[in-house]
C-alpha cells in the first residue's frame, strides 16, 4: 500500500465510478481497478460493492476511506509546508467558491492572482457551500470563498467584501423606472428563488421574512442564470447579488434603499493551514479588485 493507492481509493469513493475515477487520477481504468483489487486482497475485506450501474463503499470501506482521506491530507500538508517554506507564494492552491459567486468572482481575480503570484498553480472548485465546508475540513480544498456566517470548528474566515442585493424585475414591471426600492415596495410580489442547497436561497428567504414577500410556489431555479431568464420571461422578480448584476437586456436591476440587504463574502480556510501568507496576499488582491470595481450605478 502506498499513497497513490489511497488516492485511487478515495477517487473511486468520490466519483462512484471506476472510469471517472481513473480519468481524474490520469491512469487507465484497468490499472486503477487492479490497484483497488490489490488493496482488497491486502486488507482481506471488500472495499466496494459493484453493480452494472453503481459503485459504492461497503461499511468497512467507508471507515478505511475516511482514514485514507486523513492520510492524504497529512501528506499534502507536508508537501505544502515544504513548498511554503521555500516560497510561500508558490505551489498548488485548491480554491473553491459557491455557484452564485464563482462565475463572477473567478474571472475577475484569477488574472490578478497570476500576475501577482506567477508561481502559484490554482485549482478552482465550484461547489455548494455545504460541500465546500466539507472539502475544507477533510483537506480536499485549501481555501474557499463563502458567505458569512461560518461557524465550523477548525475553520477561520477573513471577511473580504460586502455583496449587496439588487431587485431584478422584467421590462414593463411597475417598479421598472424606480431609482431605488425599499423592502416594503415588493411585499406581495412573487419572488423567484433557487432550489434547496444554495446559500443564496437562504439569504433571499431571510429578506422575504423582512419584507413580507412570498416565494413563487411553482418554480425553483437550479442556477442563477436560469433565475435571470425566468425574470426576463416575466415569471416574477428576484434578488440578484451586485457582483452578478449585468447591465442591459430585458432585466432592470434596482438598488435597495438603506439598509440594503447584502451578504458578506469571506475567504475561509483551516486554522491549521500552512498557506497563511499566500491566503493573506490573495485576500488583499480580492479586496483591491472589488474596490476598483466599485458599486454599480443606480438603475442598472
Amino acid at each position: 500500500m502506498n499513497l497513490r493507492d489511497l488516492e485511487y481509493l478515495v477517487a473511486v469513493a468520490d466519483h462512484r465510478h471506476f472510469g471517472k475515477a481513473a480519468e481524474a487520477c490520469h491512469v487507465s481504468q484497468p490499472a486503477l481497478s487492479m490497484q483497488i483489487k490489490k488493496l482488497e486482497d491486502e486488507f482481506r475485506v471488500q472495499l466496494f460493492e459493484r453493480t452494472n450501474k453503481q459503485v459504492f463503499p461497503t461499511a468497512v470501506g467507508r471507515e478505511i476511506i475516511d482514514r485514507a482521506r486523513r492520510v492524504i491530507d497529512e501528506a499534502r500538508g507536508i508537501a505544502d509546508l515544504a513548498r511554503a517554506h521555500q516560497d510561500p507564494l508558490a505551489g498548488n492552491l485548491r480554491l473553491g467558491a459557491f455557484p452564485t459567486l464563482s462565475p463572477y468572482l473567478f474571472p475577475e481575480i484569477v488574472p490578478r492572482i497570476r500576475l501577482a503570484m506567477p508561481d502559484l498553480k490554482l485549482f478552482l472548485i465550484e461547489e455548494k457551500t455545504a460541500q465546500l465546508l466539507a472539502g475544507l475540513k477533510d483537506g480536499r480544498i485549501d481555501a474557499a470563498f463563502i458567505a458569512l456566517p461560518v461557524e465550523e470548528d477548525g475553520l477561520e474566515a477573513r471577511p473580504l467584501f460586502e455583496d449587496r442585493f439588487a431587485l431584478a424585475v422584467p421590462a414593463g414591471h411597475s417598479l421598472e423606472n424606480r431609482k431605488c426600492v425599499s423592502l416594503s415596495d415588493i411585499a406581495g410580489e412573487p419572488l423567484l428563488l433557487l432550489e434547496e442547497g444554495h446559500c443564496l436561497r437562504a439569504q433571499a428567504l431571510d429578506v422575504c421574512g423582512m419584507m413580507g414577500a412570498s416565494e413563487h410556489s411553482d418554480f425553483r431555479a437550479t442556477s442563477l442564470e436560469t433565475l435571470r431568464q425566468m425574470v426576463a420571461a416575466n415569471m416574477g422578480v428576484t434578488l440578484i447579488p451586485e457582483i452578478a448584476a449585468i447591465p442591459g437586456g430585458p432585466i432592470r436591476y434596482i438598488p435597495f434603499r438603506a439598509p440594503c440587504p447584502s451578504r458578506i463574502i469571506a475567504l475561509v480556510s483551516r486554522k491549521s493551514t500552512t498557506r497563511g501568507e499566500c491566503l493573506a496576499k490573495l485576500s488583499a488582491l480580492v479586496m483591491e479588485s472589488r474596490r476598483n470595481c466599485g458599486p454599480p450605478p443606480g438603475g442598472l
